[in-house]
């Protein structure tokens, strides 16, 4: 599974790396510019992403304006909906407006920050991707 993880804290960054790695290949950004870039260099690539971890919190824009861009891509691409890429969106706020509006941008579901990596195996295993040892 080729993953892309994007959040502009060092440490979160990091930490869902570490627990990604188990999953797949990572590649880490810290923007929404960056990931913009990746997200369209790998389909250019013909190897796009299978997850994208997106922190709602970013520097440069929200990551629901990301995500609601990457969607557009997919489209303008003409990737069919099974193949476009599962969106975990990340936040440190849980309250149900920032998840309406995510779920309106298109993610698959959410993780609340602090996580854990039950916490991601289980909202992976939600949106069907299983550990790769499963």
């Amino acid at each position: 599974m080729k993953i892309l993880i994007v959040d502009d804290e060092m440490v979160s960054r990091r930490k869902m790396e570490i627990i990604m790695r188990e999953y797949g290949e990572c590649q880490a950004v810290e923007n929404g510019n960056a990931a913009i870039r990746a997200f369209t260099e790998a389909i250019e690539a013909g190897t796009p992403f299978d997850l994208i971890t997106l922190d709602i919190s970013l520097p440069d824009m929200e990551g629901t304006t990301v995500l609601k861009m990457i969607r557009e891509l997919e489209k303008g691409n003409t990737l069919p909906h099974d193949r476009r890429v599962r969106v975990l969106m990340v936040t440190a706020h849980g309250d149900k407006e920032i998840v309406m509006t995510s779920i309106a941008a298109g993610c698959d579901d959410y993780i609340v920050k602090p996580f854990t990596l039950d916490t991601i195996t289980q909202k992976l295993e939600k949106i069907g991707l299983e550990h790769p040892a499963a």
